[in-house]
């Protein structure tokens, strides 16, 4: 009977064993970006949240579209960066010691792969928020943004593109292709008719800016030298004025284009060649790859302005492909920083 005991005691420790190496195995599975959001919304501090990410396995989504989730998410620039040095440790099961709690985040050899675009002014630095434009098309010619701005069935089909942004945020060319499709539906009739090229519209949602300036003539600082995908020395920062329209949106700028150029993954779209846009004069100072300092020419009248990444050769071939899925030098084209100098400057 002793024996026996024994025998099942033995067994019993081993199964304990195996079934808490088990838990321990399942409590380290990679960390994704959900995670990360998720204690950020429960209000956790940054430290706390620094040590999970150092004592985890990584599994993260550091793709443009990744960060700017992120970054709407109001991780800090402490955690993204943790996270893109956690990415390159790989995904090993067996992590580093944990960082004690209270313990500063160390130095970072890498910058964040987003651009960073700040507007100085009365001697504070404020960074302007990334916003995504969205596109809807017409078969006007892009004649101007005024005109542009009084397109019923353009700015019908600029609602229908924004509503299903956010409900779904395309990860590949067919959720692309699919959102282009609803929009098609409202210009079914244009489509019908099968010609050769749409103009395509840029534009991104609200009517006004949540940055109000208390300047009319604003320094502007930018750094866009570590985006993935993209060769900084083949773009250089623009300004320009947006149009609103119909008290929903604002105008970036358009252009002529075959109708499936945004399903096609051929580099072979010269967008910015009769891109048709509002710029602001400015002067503009490089001071490296990506980087700039730019100012308006003269005092700004009031409205709303932009600052957006244009190729320098107007020449330049984009994928239509990489422009609807908003990646490489598709999000440099898509990107807008938009600020408002009120009337009262």
């Amino acid at each position: 009977m002793n024996r026996f005991c024994r025998h099942l005691f033995a067994t019993l420790t081993a199964t304990a064993l195996l079934a808490s190496a088990s838990l321990a195995q399942d409590a380290q599975k990679p960390l994704t970006n959900i995670d990360i959001i998720n204690m950020v919304k429960a209000g956790l501090t940054e430290s706390a949240i620094l040590a999970t990410i150092r004592s985890n396995p990584a599994n993260y989504d550091l793709s443009p579209d990744g960060l700017i989730k992120l970054h709407a998410a109001k991780v800090t620039e402490n955690e993204m960066q943790a996270m893109i040095t956690a990415s390159g440790r790989g995904t090993s099961s067996t992590p580093p010691a944990a960082a004690p709690p209270n313990a500063a985040a160390p130095p970072s050899t890498k910058k964040s792969r987003l651009p960073v675009i700040s507007v100085v002014q009365n001697g504070a630095e404020q960074k302007l928020s990334l916003e995504k434009t969205q596109l809807a098309q017409t078969k006007n010619k892009p004649v101007s943004m005024a005109k542009l701005a009084g397109d019923t069935a353009m700015l019908q089909g600029m609602q229908a593109t924004m509503n299903t942004a956010t409900a779904q945020v395309a990860s590949h060319m067919g959720a692309a292709g699919g959102t282009l499709g609803q929009v098609g539906g409202t210009f079914s009739g244009i489509l019908a008719q099968r010609k050769p090229e749409v103009t395509y519209v840029w534009g991104v949602l609200n009517p006004v800016s949540s940055a109000v300036l208390s300047t009319d003539t604003p320094q502007v600082s930018l750094d866009f030298s570590t985006v993935p995908g993209v060769n900084p020395d083949e773009f250089e920062p623009v300004l320009i004025k947006l149009t609103p329209a119909q008290n929903a949106f604002r105008l970036v700028g358009a252009t002529r284009g075959k109708e499936d150029a945004l399903s096609s993954s051929a580099t072979d779209w010269e967008i910015y060649s009769g891109f048709v846009e509002d710029r602001v004069k400015i002067q503009s100072q490089k001071q490296g790859p990506g980087r700039y300092q730019i100012s308006p020419a003269a005092s700004l009248l009031p409205g709303e302005y932009g600052v957006v990444l244009r190729p320098i050769s107007k020449n330049k071939k984009f994928s239509g492909g990489d422009v609807a899925r908003n990646q490489g030098d598709g999000f440099m084209f898509d990107s807008v920083w938009s600020f408002q100098v009120p009337a009262d400057q």
